[in-house]
């Protein structure tokens, strides 16, 4: 139960709108009640009124009967605006609370879990915490405050009366509670795992369609999506069977608290104690008092499903960051002298060497060349450098500083890097490249564009800058995609330059122009650059070069 005490303790901003959630759900549950009961007795005076022709007031319980009608629809709507509000804004609150534990630890930190799996907990899995509240927090507390009003109102009539229908309101909400506890927590905390591998089975197999496909895996893969869709419709309808079970031992309860009602009550009517007016009262009340207990079982149902998904979320929020920042980082300098002293990198928990020792230095405005084939490091490296995952061994200066005592944010704030895998988002051409400078003017994304010679095909483009790359820039062709992020990267106003296989794709007229003029607008800016290549193409205009075996 840890996890929703820390859930609630979660929803603690918005503890003001869930009171008033609550308090609405309360009162138009008495409403609901009152008007019942009220109803009840109105007819039943009315009728032996007029078997009398006695006289008798009708104003008062008509007023009163009209009175909580309006409420309880009233109270209905304002407390379904209000409840459902309430539980948009905490799913809204803790989808961005889990955005800002989880941002930190990429990338090294989310590795060892399913991309389709991340993004199952940030969706499905905070989706389903919205029975929390709905489902479980509102009709307990409303149930718990009701039973209170009750056992005042059977009171003030006969303390038999309270004691009998009271007792069996609390035995049969706790014995089904529990029977609902029983039977579907375990298959609701299972549905919850798999739902999440048939999330984590679709992704994968929607990213890799065209290879399934050319293989001829496709009707394997569907097997197996099968087999989890059905242990899922399973899961789904064996809570189900037990919710409808549930149900209907409720409502034959419902006419057990009738019968002891009228037990209790014909006697006391009988010797004059209790107006005959008073029995359709007290019948009419005892079944409504069967709603008040009603959700309960169905909450508790909900138990299983909810605390395996918090389970879940609060176990990626609490990954241990791949990255400690330090308590009081340090100013970063004006000029960017790296110095790389028998740096090196194994993976955690495996022998895998990333990268060998390694050592150089550059100075603010120098350039140099990193060459070697896939599977040196070089990539590694440029992690390393941006603070993207911890040192295995040696140093990494900044001025004689080790980069340790600087803030991560700040020293990436400094440095534009223009990686090996392009990333572009479902965006303009002009928003993906103010990703690097968000007030850039459309005169400065043209002189990047440039460059890159890039600028000749937007202009070709009907829509120019302002036209939609797609998905992972789909819309564009391998070389086009590669250089708009070196065109993004060049944006930034940063101090340091890194630059991972800029000229892949290109043919070696155009890897070679570019590269010229990539290295002469650095140079401009007196930027420092790291070239990471294993082409010909700019090693000629840089101060170093070094080779990674």
């Amino acid at each position: 139960m840890k996890e929703l005490l820390r859930l609630f303790a979660l929803m603690r901003p918005y503890w003001g709108w869930i009171a008033l959630g609550i308090l609405l759900a309360w009162i138009t549950t008495l409403a609901n009640l009152a008007l019942l009961a009220i109803s009840g007795w109105f007819i039943s005076a009315m009728a032996l009124a007029g078997a009398v022709q006695a006289s008798m007031n009708y104003f008062t319980p008509a007023a009163l009967i009209r009175g909580a009608a309006i409420t309880r629809t009233a109270g209905r709507y304002a407390e379904r605006l209000v409840t459902h509000d309430a539980t948009f804004k905490i799913l809204a609150q803790l989808r961005v609370w889990l955005y800002e534990k989880i941002e930190p630890l990429a990338p090294a930190g989310l590795e060892r879990y399913h991309s389709g799996d991340v993004l199952n907990r940030i969706r499905a899995d905070i989706e389903v915490l919205n029975q929390v509240y709905l489902r479980l927090l509102v009709p307990s507390v409303v149930a718990l405050l009701t039973l209170l009003v009750l056992v005042l109102v059977w009171w003030w009539f006969d303390w038999r009366l309270a004691l009998v229908q009271v007792s069996l309101l609390l035995a049969i909400a706790l014995g089904l509670s529990t029977l609902s506890y029983y039977a579907t927590f375990k298959v609701g905390k299972a549905a919850v795992q798999t739902r999440a591998e048939l999330s984590s089975h679709l992704v994968d197999d929607l990213n890799a369609w065209d290879e399934l496909a050319i293989y001829g895996a496709l009707e394997q893969r569907l097997e197996r999506f099968q087999t989890l869709n059905q242990a899922l419709i399973t899961q789904q309808r064996q809570v189900n069977y037990w919710s409808t079970l549930i149900q209907a031992a409720l409502m034959s309860l419902g006419y057990l608290a009738i019968v002891l009602v009228l037990i209790q009550v014909i006697p006391l009517v009988n010797q004059g104690q209790v107006p005959p007016a008073y029995l359709a009262l007290f019948t009419l009340l005892a079944l409504g008092s069967m709603e008040i207990i009603q959700p309960l079982p169905l909450a508790v149902q909900s138990l299983g499903e909810s605390i395996a998904a918090a389970k879940r979320i609060f176990s990626l929020a609490d990954s241990p960051l791949p990255i400690q920042e330090p308590e009081q980082p340090q100013v970063l300098p004006e000029a960017f002298d790296l110095t790389v002293q028998d740096l090196s990198f194994t993976y955690p928990d495996t022998n895998q060497i990333a990268l060998q020792p390694l050592s150089f230095s550059l100075k603010q405005g120098e350039s140099m060349a990193l060459i070697g084939r896939s599977g040196v490091g070089k990539s590694t490296l440029v992690q390393l450098l941006t603070r993207l995952r911890p040192m295995s061994g040696g140093q990494i200066y900044l001025n004689q500083t080790p980069l340790e005592q600087f803030d991560s944010e700040a020293v990436r704030s400094r440095i534009a890097v223009a990686m090996q895998t392009v990333q572009l988002f479902d965006q303009t051409i002009a928003t993906n490249l103010r990703l690097a400078k968000p007030d850039a003017t459309d005169a400065e994304l043209e002189a990047a564009c440039r460059c890159v010679l890039l600028h000749d095909f937007i202009q070709a483009q009907p829509q120019g800058y302002e036209t939609w790359v797609g998905e992972t820039g789909v819309r564009l062709s391998g070389g086009q995609a590669r250089r708009l992020t070196l065109a993004r990267a060049l944006l930034k106003p940063a101090s340091f330059v890194i630059i991972d296989e800029p000229t892949e794709g290109l043919d070696s007229n155009t890897a070679e122009q570019v590269m010229n003029q990539v290295l002469a607008w650095i140079k401009e800016r007196q930027q420092s650059l790291i070239l990471i290549t294993h082409q010909p193409y700019g090693l000629k205009n840089v101060n170093k070069i070094i080779k990674l075996d």
